[in-house]
């Protein structure tokens, strides 16, 4: 399956990462444009009208200031006159906040990858972890499933479903069951079967946050005792979607467990893809990989300014742009 990934050339999956943000382009740099084209200054009206823009495709009032701030500041120190320029500007402050915010999966020096998933209900975490699945497959690895979030028997059978299709094992036990004896029964298959990645469903159920906390920290101490310096990742899933909600989400998982990198899925089906920049501005979370479509292999690892020179419709990487 190998070749499933690696059909495309670079150029095309620029293309499909660029059709991917079409929504967001249209919201956010299409309108940008639009302002540029019908202001001739750059006035008090002028900046109301950007920062407008820039909220509304959920860059999120924070985010949106500190850029507000930095360009002004440019703006006056280098007596920029023209509108057109302040996009240059723009892109080179977003290109500051995004460089470094990617970030590859970890791996285990010795034995078995674990790989804890954690997000809320209707995320795509489910399917998430079968994109993920099928993209380490697809590489030659070896990988074991656990159906940790016994909260919802759905989930369990959701993630059997997903194993049978990928032809990989998924260790489960019934519904309502300790999570922590499903992760134990996991990691003991995975040493026992050679598996180089034992992937985690965990539950995410934020309107319990002290009992998600309690069954987190049980899940992660049986984790540690079994594979030493494990889990080696704690993705958190989130849903572009929802925009600021999705920032909230991370913010409040990030208070009651270490997350180690950001999924964000259904970035293709939203105009809110403004919702990266203020996750790179406002987290110390990279975000590793982002959901494009409902493809197994639509699951695309996170380039920072590959996915700017996309939504700027640049067909050249560039170093500030």
């Amino acid at each position: 399956m190998l070749e499933k990934l690696n059909q495309f050339s670079p150029k095309a999956l620029f293309q499909k990462l660029r059709d991917g943000l079409n929504k967001t382009r249209e919201s956010f740099v299409g309108k940008i444009s639009k302002l540029f084209s019908i202001f001739k200054k750059i006035d008090d009206e002028f900046w109301d009208e950007l920062e407008e823009i820039m909220i509304a495709a959920d860059v999120g009032v924070t985010t949106t200031e500190k850029l507000m701030d930095k360009l002004k500041d440019k703006v006056k120190k280098e007596k920029i006159k023209e509108p057109p320029e302040v996009l240059e500007a723009l892109k080179e402050d977003l290109a500051e906040i995004m460089r470094g915010k990617g970030g590859e999966l970890a791996k285990s020096d010795d034995g078995v990858t674990v790989i804890v998933a954690v997000g809320v209900n209707g995320t795509g975490k489910t399917t998430s972890i079968a994109k993920l699945t099928h993209r380490l497959k697809s590489e030659g690895h070896k990988v074991l499933l656990a159906a940790a979030d016994t909260f919802r028997a759905a989930a369990i059978d959701q993630l059997q479903i997903w194993a049978n299709r990928l032809g990989v094992d998924l260790i489960k036990h019934k519904d309502g069951s300790d999570p922590a004896a499903v992760c134990f029964d996991a990691l003991s298959a995975a040493k026992a079967r050679h598996c180089d990645y034992c992937i985690i469903d965990t539950a995410g159920r934020l309107h319990s946050k002290a009992n998600l906390m309690e069954e987190l920290r049980k899940v992660r101490k049986v984790i540690a005792r079994e594979v030493p310096d494990a889990p080696h990742e704690t993705l958190l899933v989130l849903d572009a979607t929802t925009g600021q909600n999705a920032l909230l989400q991370a913010k409040t998982f990030a208070e009651l467990i270490d997350v180690s990198g950001i999924v964000l899925t259904k970035l293709d089906g939203t105009a809110k893809g403004g919702i990266v920049i203020a996750i790179a501005d406002e987290l110390s979370i990279p975000v590793k990989f982002i959901g494009l479509g409902e493809k197994l292999e639509d699951l695309r690892v996170f380039d920072p300014m590959e996915f700017l020179n996309a939504l700027f419709e640049s067909g050249e990487k560039t170093e500030n742009s």
